[in-house]
């Protein structure tokens, strides 16, 4: 056990996120969807099982794996992914308020919430000042090595933003619920600044740089992770505004969650057409399965949410079909993505190492050989399976 952890990296929780992320999503859908809350509870007490497993791997890894752990955080490739912790946290902890309440009792699903909640927070606000602190002044890339892994660690404090305004009804009346409102609305405007100076990098090296090698192509995704998560957030924000601040305030928030998401929501669905017309061209390439794969999951989870959000704010049937047509999405993506990850655990691919697979480069190397000049040159060929990580590991099974 303790060597089978030595590659386990932080992008494991992205598959607690993904599953996390289903079972909430579902129980906000139309009837009859909606009502599949067994269903739903089911994936949420999976994820919860999930987050248990790697709280305790990924704990075996810092104690006997310290190297590799510390490899990982001065690899620009591999910190982003710190960034999950946080979102894998607190995904779990919105779905026992949302759904796992029907399994464990609302008074212990709302403790659960508040203490993963807190933990979340608190380190995604870490993961949002110190990876951007050590790609400064340790990792120092390029803009052509911009990648929408990026985003990570600035996103999580939105997916605070987002799943906070559910404990507001649950605490006392006054200031503090006003005071958690107003923490959740300096953590959306923490994590909307970041993204919107972060994302024209991104934008700007795919549009000079052609597409991402094919195990990365799926990274594309995670672009659309805090535009559906900040929609989803100024809909719970304003869901919980009416009591909770004077009604002026409670009005605005009204107005500008949908002002704000109707637009953010279209752009989201133009790069989620670019983003899978260029991984219907990896695939047509040869891309096969990797672990970036649950990027598929979350980012199109949180649009789901948001666009459920929006359909409860304007009551547009247009709004409920959307967001039934992204669950289809996302329930087929996390069929993929957990069928592929199971099978690559079982035949012992995904936990290998770098040894697993030819043309490896260690973490922290940088891979040269079949890239164009415009390819990040932090990432590894296509058949380099580095430290099994999104971003970096191919690890096709």
């Amino acid at each position: 056990m303790i060597r089978a952890v030595r590659h386990l990296g932080p992008n494991w929780y992205a598959a607690v996120m993904g599953t996390a992320v289903l079972g909430t999503a579902g129980a906000g859908l139309p009837a009859p969807l909606g009502g599949l809350r067994g269903l739903w509870a089911g994936l949420w007490a999976l994820s919860l099982l999930m987050l248990a497993a790697l709280l305790t791997a990924r704990a075996l890894h810092w104690r006997h794996h310290g190297d590799q752990a510390r490899r990982h955080l001065l690899d620009v490739a591999v910190a982003p992914f710190y960034g999950c912790l946080s979102m894998a946290l607190l995904a779990v902890g919105g779905g026992a308020v949302t759904v796992g309440r029907d399994w464990i009792g609302l008074p212990a699903a709302v403790a659960l919430d508040a203490a993963l909640f807190t933990a979340g927070t608190l380190t995604g606000l870490a993961a949002a000042v110190a990876v951007p602190y050590l790609m400064v002044v340790r990792h120092r890339p390029s803009l052509a090595d911009a990648a929408p892994a990026w985003l990570l660690p600035l996103v999580a404090p939105m997916v605070s933003a987002a799943l906070g305004p559910l404990l507001v009804p649950h605490l006392p009346e006054g200031a503090a619920r006003r005071t958690m409102l107003a923490l959740c609305l300096a953590l959306f405007g923490l994590s909307l600044l970041a993204v919107l100076v972060t994302l024209p990098a991104v934008f700007a090296r795919l549009l000079t740089g052609g597409p991402p090698p094919l195990a990365l192509t799926p990274t594309l995704f995670l672009v659309l992770g805090p535009l559906g998560q900040s929609t989803t957030a100024a809909g719970n924000l304003a869901a919980v505004a009416p009591g909770t601040v004077p009604a002026p305030y409670a009005e605005a928030a009204d107005v500008m969650a949908v002002l704000y998401g109707v637009p953010v929501t279209g752009f989201g669905l133009l790069w989620l057409t670019l983003a899978a017309a260029l991984v219907v061209r990896a695939v047509r390439a040869g891309m096969g399965f990797a672990m970036t794969w649950w990027a598929f999951t979350f980012p199109v989870g949180t649009c789901v949410t948001g666009a459920t959000a929006l359909g409860h704010r304007t009551g547009l049937a247009v709004f409920d079909a959307l967001a039934v047509a992204l669950f289809a999405m996302l329930l087929a993506a996390w069929a993929a993505a957990a069928f592929g990850t199971a099978r690559g655990l079982f035949r012992g691919d995904l936990l290998a190492g770098p040894g697993a697979a030819p043309g490896a480069v260690p973490a922290g190397g940088r891979a040269t050989a079949g890239m164009s000049p415009a390819t990040p040159v932090t990432a590894p060929v296509e058949a380099a399976a580095p430290e099994n990580a999104p971003g970096r590991t191919p690890a096709t099974v």
